[in-house]
């Protein structure tokens, strides 16, 4: 196969894992303190990714390298699993979908900060009214003066978190699978959070949680774990380093819709034509706005 589509096709694959992340993460905390989840998803990861490092006889990486790992786990071990888990607590996950339209953006904009790139002023323009459909989107949909409505609130500040977190992690990511490999940057970055993660699930643990755990949730968190978490990145950094940050990127654009369609299968979510219009509007603004970067 042409290395080019064996990329592109690595890529696609590596979005529609990751698409499965937002429901699965919502049938998980419907069961499970989202710290617990988070820490217990990273542990679960973790292990396996130390087993692969140990077993292939990975060479550590140099020392320049490990300030990047640092920030892919603070951005994609930790940030984005913790603050999407904590979002869905208020938010469901059709809404939260909405939120990963500007995942690319945030990715561009750290490639900016921690890469040096220089895009067009038009390519803030897009940038802009991407993220005013977003605001858009937020207004319509919220529900004044209730207490369900600060809780909106509150899942809408998590999710933004979130975003910005997996951006950074998404960007450094990308760079560092050039030069020492896809799936050794996702390793490294987990056995780094192991520590950390495994103190965090301690502490969170319930036996109460675990006596109440439903087959679904416990599914869901064995998808986030090992896909989510691990495998997913096997293919999307493969993609991002063998096709390019620029052009594979872009399937990121994707996962609104798989993830909305995974939402409404899954979850029996009802997807709203505004919905779907404001993602596709998303999508729109943000593949401008990457083909100005």
């Amino acid at each position: 196969m042409n290395p080019q589509v064996l990329a592109w096709c690595s890529g696609l694959v590596g979005v529609i894992i990751f698409s499965g992340s937002l429901p699965a993460t919502r049938i998980a905390v419907m069961d499970m303190n989202p710290w617990f989840l988070t820490g217990s998803r990273a542990v679960i990861a973790g292990v396996i990714a130390v087993i692969l490092l140990k077993c292939l006889k990975v060479n550590r990486p140099d020392r320049q390298d490990r300030i990047g790992l640092v920030y892919v786990t603070l951005g994609v071990v930790i940030g984005f699993p913790l603050f999407t888990a904590l979002a869905l607590q208020y938010i469901n996950a059709s809404y939260s979908i909405v939120f990963v339209g500007l995942l690319p953006l945030s990715t561009a904009i750290f490639a900016v900060i921690r890469g040096g790139e220089k895009p067009k002023a038009i390519f803030w323009v897009f940038s802009l009214l991407g993220s005013t459909l977003v605001l858009l989107y937020i207004f319509l949909q919220a529900t004044p003066n209730s207490e369900y409505h600060s809780n909106q609130l509150l899942g809408i500040l998590f999710m933004f978190v979130a975003i910005i977190l997996c951006g950074l992690g998404y960007a450094e990511g990308a760079k560092l699978s050039r030069k020492i490999g896809g799936w050794q940057v996702i390793c490294w970055a987990l056995a780094i959070a192991l520590p950390v993660m495994f103190i965090i699930m301690i502490l969170s643990y319930s036996a109460e949680t675990l006596n109440h755990l439903s087959f679904s949730a416990l599914f869901s968190l064995l998808y986030v774990s090992l896909f989510s978490m691990l495998i997913g990145f096997f293919f999307w950094y493969y993609g991002l380093a063998h096709g390019g940050i620029a052009t594979v990127g872009q399937l990121q654009l994707l996962q609104p819709l798989f993830g909305l369609g995974l939402a409404a299968l899954l979850l029996h979510e009802s997807i709203s034509w505004i919905m779907l219009i404001i993602t596709l509007g998303i999508i729109v603004c943000v593949a401008f706005a990457k083909k100005f970067a």
